[in-house]
């Protein structure tokens, strides 16, 4: 069984996430949505088949990092989230919450050996890239 495929995305914390979106974007390119921005790329399999990563900036007081002093959170692609959860179980890693199933994929979020809290998506790179379109547009 595959398990990591891709880094799906980057949230970092910061004192305004709209200050920061607008900084980036001034100075260094990057499209921003309601949320950051999404970086489109291909997979090396399938050049056919697209795949993105997320990029946003959260405020510093929000607990979807998990223990307050964690300063940033990757999310990590997965092919089969529900296997690899059964695995991760099996090996005694800390399962924080329960798979959410979204028409973009499924998140669920496990503690690594220091306690950080990562996030593990399965994409619906389609369902994903038609929801990226309609905010975009």
């Amino acid at each position: 069984m595959k398990k990591v495929t891709a880094i799906g995305g980057v949230f970092f914390k910061c004192n305004d996430p709209e200050v920061q979106k607008n900084w980036y974007a001034k100075h260094l390119g990057i499209a921003m949505a309601e949320y950051g921005s999404s970086f489109e790329w291909r997979h090396s399999n399938d050049k056919n088949q697209k795949g993105y990563s997320v990029w946003s900036p959260f405020t510093n007081d929000t607990d979807y990092f998990g223990a307050a002093e964690q300063q940033f959170m990757i999310n990590y692609r997965v092919d089969d989230l529900e296997a690899l959860v059964t695995v991760l179980k099996a090996n005694g890693v800390t399962i924080v919450d329960q798979m959410e199933i979204y028409e973009y994929g499924k998140f669920i979020h496990i503690l690594d050996a220091e306690g950080n809290r990562v996030e593990l998506w399965e994409p619906n790179d389609l369902m994903y890239e038609r929801m990226v379109n309609a905010v975009t547009k």
